[in-house]
């Protein structure tokens, strides 16, 4: 009988044997995770990845010769004894108002005129400017730089009824007459 136990545990030690050996080249393919050989996307990420940084350098160096193109253009500034002419963009005018009153037409000094139009934009919204200035003692106002147009003009003296009245200026130079009326009497 000992015979026979040590033949199966001898046998079982065998089994044993052959059952951990046989697992070890399995084992070992498990834990081996680098393919055997190189997939061929691999490949293509890495000609793609080449492929972009050339077309980068290659932009990059394009816009340098771009601004080197640019910078290379422009002109010499011009000399300090030269006289650069101005260039108006828009046509401005000076207006002058003369202001009279009463039945004799006599000049009213130190009335107020408000000179009042509206500047037009394409993509913003109008501006609406307005200037304001005093008569001498001839009673005339000069405005400089008012635009061609239509405009809203208004006097306001004291003593006089206030005036207003929108006119058209077609000249760079124009002058308008305006005559002030007394108040009507409150009793």
């Amino acid at each position: 009988m000992s015979q026979l136990a040590s033949m199966k545990s001898f046998q079982g030690s065998q089994a044993a044997e052959q059952r951990i050996e046989p697992n070890w080249h399995r084992i070992k393919q498990v834990l081996d995770l680098t393919p055997p050989h190189s997939c061929g996307e691999d490949s293509v990420h890495r000609s793609m990845r080449a492929w972009k940084n050339f077309t980068r350098c290659l932009c990059l160096g394009a816009a340098l010769l771009a601004a080197q193109g640019l910078v290379a253009q422009d002109p010499p500034p011009p000399a300090p004894n030269e006289k650069v002419p101005r260039v108006k963009t828009d046509v401005l005018s000076r207006i002058t108002i003369e202001v009279s009153g009463g039945e004799k037409d006599t000049p009213v000094e130190n009335a107020s005129v408000y000179v009042k139009y509206v500047e037009e934009r394409k993509l913003l919204k109008d501006k609406k400017l307005e200037l304001n200035v005093k008569t001498n003692r001839d009673g005339i106002a000069h405005v400089p730089n008012a635009p061609l147009g239509r405009v809203l003009i208004q006097v306001i003296a004291e003593g006089w009824k206030t005036y207003g009245r929108w006119y058209d200026i077609t000249d760079t130079k124009q002058v308008f007459k305006i005559r002030l009326q007394r108040p009507p009497k409150w009793y």
